[in-house]
């Protein structure tokens, strides 16, 4: 269950205010203001994800702003008049959602919402906003910026996509090819489950530029990485099985080669996946722990009932009954649609594979 905190500090701001919690039930709990303000509010941005002050602007922004910490981190906050005229999205308008929460509270007690965010205002894009309804992870919020002011100075923007492409994409946006880019842009924005190629260390290792495939024209622009907003989907999947009792060293280094073979960032992962009698198998578990992964494990028949065409191992179907089992984990920790990327890499008694989820973006 999600929650909300919600002041007010006068009697129509209290009908005001459960009609906004009567609104927002049953999906959030309500943190309701009693006593201590200060106090109160620090629960709130501690525990809840939106705030709302039913009250002058004044109160809510003096409150607030001890507790502030970064756009990725504060709550949405939203400010309304007593007499619910106005719904203000206050903070965090875009990551925190304030934006769309100030959408919702209007709907609920009619206010208009006051929404002063410059791609809203002007009707373009917000890659922030765009990246948090994809659940794709933002490398830099420099980058998310940087990007961002060029679409609303009117400057062209170049996207690449590896998955599919869902709505109308924007005017301010152009699709493009991963190999050859688009010269005319200066800003780019790369949406892949793998490491961006466009950009890699220069020889003194102090920046980075762009292949000689994107052009000429384009690197007298390449040498900041801020440039470039990369965008990365959580859908790549690895399937693991090893020797009993192998080292988590062993396990992690040949999980680390695979990923870095296949630039695969760690942003990109979803979990480890093994059949059960590798459960309590420490060097797995381990390696799981240090990359905060979640480590699933499936029953000999469930990995059986895996359709696809795996790398057989005479070896560990005897030990286990199961032909393979890093890819038919992988697969199976996928799901449907989901396909291989990267069969089995054997290598000092670990196995490894990697699968991909289906995945794609909205407009």
């Amino acid at each position: 269950m999600k929650t909300a905190g919600i002041a007010y500090f006068t009697e129509p701001g209290g009908h005001l205010a459960h009609r906004i919690a009567d609104g927002l039930a049953p999906e959030y709990e309500i943190l309701w203001y009693e006593k201590g303000l200060k106090d109160w509010c620090a629960a709130c941005f501690s525990e809840a994800e939106l705030v709302i002050f039913i009250g002058a602007c004044g109160i809510a922004v003096r409150t607030i702003a001890p507790l502030l910490k970064s756009k990725t981190e504060d709550p949405a906050v939203l400010v309304l008049d007593e007499a619910g005229q106005y719904v203000i999205s206050l903070l965090s308008g875009h990551i925190g959602g304030a934006n769309d929460y100030a959408q919702q509270i209007a709907k609920i007690t009619g206010a208009i919402p006051v929404i002063t965010t410059a791609s809203d205002v002007r009707g373009k894009i917000a890659v922030d906003v765009f990246a948090k309804h994809n659940h794709l992870a933002i490398s830099s919020m420099k980058s998310a910026k940087c990007v961002e002011a060029a679409i609303l100075r009117g400057e062209p923007v170049a996207m690449y996509c590896s998955g599919e492409v869902h709505g109308t994409v924007p005017p301010e946006l152009t699709l493009m090819n991963a190999e050859s880019g688009d010269a005319t842009a200066h800003y780019r924005i790369w949406i892949s489950e793998r490491t961006c190629p466009w950009l890699r260390p220069t020889g003194d290792g102090t920046g980075s530029q762009l292949p000689s495939a994107m052009g000429e024209a384009m690197t007298d622009m390449a040498t900041s990485s801020l440039h470039t907003l990369v965008l990365t989907p959580c859908v790549v999947t690895i399937g693991i099985g090893c020797r009993r009792g192998k080292p988590a060293s062993d396990v992690a280094e040949a999980l680390q080669r695979v990923l870095k073979e296949e630039q695969i960032p760690e942003e990109a992962l979803v979990g480890i996946a093994s059949i059960d009698l590798k459960k309590e198998e420490a060097g797995i578990l381990e390696t799981a722990h240090e990359m905060g992964l979640p480590f699933i494990t499936y029953t000999s028949e469930e990995l059986l009932a895996v359709q696809g065409d795996f790398t057989p191992s005479a070896f560990v179907k005897k030990t286990t009954g199961v032909d393979n089992v890093c890819e038919r984990s992988a697969l199976l920790l996928a799901g449907d649609g989901g396909t291989i990327i990267r069969k089995k890499e054997a290598g000092n008694g670990v196995t490894v594979a990697l699968a991909i989820q289906k995945w794609g973006i909205q407009f």
